[in-house]
Parts: C-alpha cells; sequence; structure tokens
C-alpha cells in the first residue's frame, strides 16, 4: 500500500476512535474528509447505470450517498477503517439500486424514454432522448444490475469485504491486505470465492467492471 493510502487510513482511524469516544463533530470531519473519495466511487459504479446516469449525475447520487452514509454513522458502530470501507460500498450499491428501481422500473420515468450512451470519456457523455417503445425497456438487464448488486449483500462476510474493496473501492490486492491486515493470498482466495459465487448466480452473464 503507498504512503498516500497508509496516511488515509490512519486518519481515517483516529476519526473513528472520535466518534466512538462520543465526538460529534468527528463525525461531520469524517464524512468532509472522505467526500472525494466517495465522489471517485460513485463516478465509477455509475458508469455501469447508464439508464440513472441520465437522470442524475455524480454530485446527484453523492448527495443522497453521503445522507445515507450520515444516517448510517449515527446507529452502526465503526471500530476500524475496513467496517467504514464496507459501510461506503454497502450505501453506494444501495443507493444505485434504489435509483435503478425508481428511473428504469416499469412506472418509473427512464421507461419512457430512450438513452444513448455515448463513447466519449467524462460526465458529460452524450445521450439522445427520444419517445421510448415497447423494446427501450430492457427488463432483463435491470434485473442483472440489480440482482448482482443485491447478492454482494448476500455473500458470506469475508467474501463480501474483499469485494467490497476490490470492486467497490477499486483497491489492489496488496491494499486490500493491508486494510485487512490478511496475507495477499487470502484476498485473492476470498476475491476469487465471490466472484465464482456470482458468476454462478447470474449463470454466466455477469456484468464486466465499469
Amino acid at each position: 500500500m503507498g504512503d498516500r493510502e497508509v496516511g488515509q487510513t490512519v486518519i481515517l482511524q483516529r476519526l473513528l476512535d472520535r466518534i466512538k469516544a462520543g465526538d460529534e463533530i468527528a463525525r461531520d470531519l469524517l464524512l468532509e474528509h472522505t467526500c472525494e473519495r466517495l465522489r471517485r466511487l460513485v463516478r465509477v459504479q455509475l458508469r455501469g447505470f447508464p439508464r440513472v446516469k441520465r437522470w442524475d449525475q455524480t454530485d446527484d447520487v453523492l448527495n443522497d450517498v453521503m445522507m445515507r452514509m450520515a444516517a448510517a454513522l449515527k446507529t452502526v458502530p465503526l471500530g476500524a477503517p475496513r467496517e467504514f470501507f464496507a459501510l461506503c460500498g454497502t450505501q453506494i450499491r444501495r443507493q444505485l439500486i434504489d435509483l435503478k428501481r425508481r428511473y428504469d422500473g416499469p412506472e418509473g420515468m427512464g421507461r419512457h424514454h430512450r438513452t444513448d450512451i455515448g463513447t466519449g470519456a467524462g460526465e458529460t457523455s452524450g445521450c439522445e432522448v427520444v419517445e421510448g417503445t415497447d423494446d427501450t425497456y430492457d427488463p432483463a438487464q435491470l434485473a442483472l444490475w440489480t440482482e448482482f448488486h443485491e447478492q454482494v449483500e448476500k455473500l458470506p462476510d469475508e467474501e463480501r469485504e474483499v469485494f467490497n474493496l476490490r470492486w467497490y473501492e477499486g483497491m489492489s490486492v496488496e491494499e486490500t491486505a493491508e486494510v485487512l491486515k490478511i496475507s495477499t493470498r487470502s484476498v485473492g482466495r476470498r476475491w476469487l470465492d465471490a466472484r465464482i459465487k456470482l458468476g454462478r448466480f447470474l449463470q454466466g452473464k455477469s456484468p464486466a467492471k465499469p
């Protein structure tokens, strides 16, 4: 793990210790400190939800995720950075699932529009919005992405923890091992087991990482 990542982990631990000791200001400092990190994670994961991106951009989703995190931090006891990272992954995942259902469900706004995702990079990728037809709503794709993220929630704790850090946080094997205080071999084994289980559930149609 690089010096910067180690430094971030140390800061997170100090803030979590302050929260545990009853320092409410530390809760706000923690969210402020991790805001940019959460923005990056939201941006990466939002790419896998093009129909959600049609209606909400990164900062829109980030605002909702921050509200979820603020509420969760008041009730969920966190003792270590690994627990905080797991909470971040969970809240981002749940927010995107909720938005997917809201916009792309049978009664959602996305049901009556077609979104064509441009090939250019960046937040302002072009999209064409026209009146929808029956084939603009893809229930199979909706179910695929929604159920994929829901199944992550059902993974065994050790596998879900590794999957959160590798998939949602984008950490390397070495960084994941450092955060979880386990060997890189254990990380590799849990990562593989998680992917196998998710792949079996999706019958070999697991969506590629954005």
